[in-house]
């Protein structure tokens, strides 16, 4: 793919028509190759480096280019010199099956969802569905945030809220008026939903979903927990 190309990956429109997204930096690279070795269609990448990583070690094709060019094609200010064109189609996979669900409805923030994947990447054995209308994964800032978790966590894109009762048969969610989260029940639910930052999940359909309410316990000092903080509380519960 020319250098053109490339740097057009860093706009969503460019990365869906042609179906690569772009990682960088040192440990993304890394985490993408450890992944790779388990998960062969990552092989499919294409890697880019300036001569300081001239001598760097890879299982994916490589080109050498300039600073001027890696400039040109990076996300960021001060590029380290190494940049990956990986497939979409390769970071985008329903896992096996057996994961407990992670439903993440219209969520809009690059770092919440970073660091959500970075969570359900750290305890395993969860999927990421994300809905219609939900920030794009593949965008650098979340590819950043969730520091490799990406290539490891399974993930299914525009999935409709609709689509869960067809799907799973116990569904949770949060709700100041809910059961604990150290409740029996909390531990059997199979789709875990979460809303977005401002405006959560539509009490109607949470109520076609017949989907059961669960709290976080506080002080009530202040309104609310930011998402990825309520996200995170809720996985180490289920682990714990």
């Amino acid at each position: 793919m020319k250098l053109d190309l490339v740097k057009k990956l860093q706009q969503k429109k460019y990365r869906q028509s042609l179906g690569y997204c772009l990682v960088e930096g040192e440990h993304l690279i890394l985490e993408l190759q450890r992944a790779a070795t388990t998960h062969s269609a990552l092989q499919a990448s294409c890697l880019y480096v300036t001569e300081r990583y001239a001598d760097w070690q890879s299982p994916f094709e490589t080109h050498l280019i300039s600073d001027k060019q890696m400039a040109s094609i990076s996300d960021t200010e001060t590029p380290q010199g190494i940049l990956a064109r990986v497939p979409l189609a390769a970071l985008q996979t329903p896992g096996s099956g057996t994961e407990t669900a992670i439903y993440l409805h219209e969520i809009q923030d690059p770092g919440n969802l970073g660091t959500i994947l970075r969570t359900l990447g750290w305890f395993g054995g969860f999927r990421c569905l994300l809905s219609p209308g939900s920030v794009d994964p593949f965008n650098p800032k979340v590819i950043r945030a969730s520091m490799g978790a990406i290539f490891h966590v399974p993930l299914e894109l525009d999935v409709p809220l609709t689509s869960l009762s067809s799907r799973f048969s116990r569904i949770g969610c949060l709700d100041m008026q809910g059961h604990s989260l150290t409740s029996e029940a909390f531990q059997s639910i199979d789709c875990y939903l979460f809303g977005n930052e401002a405006r959560g999940v539509p009490a109607d359909a949470l109520q076609t979903l017949n989907a059961q309410a669960f709290t976080i316990p506080g002080a009530g000092l202040i309104e609310s927990l930011n998402l990825a903080s309520a996200v995170n509380i809720c996985i180490y519960e289920r682990r714990r």
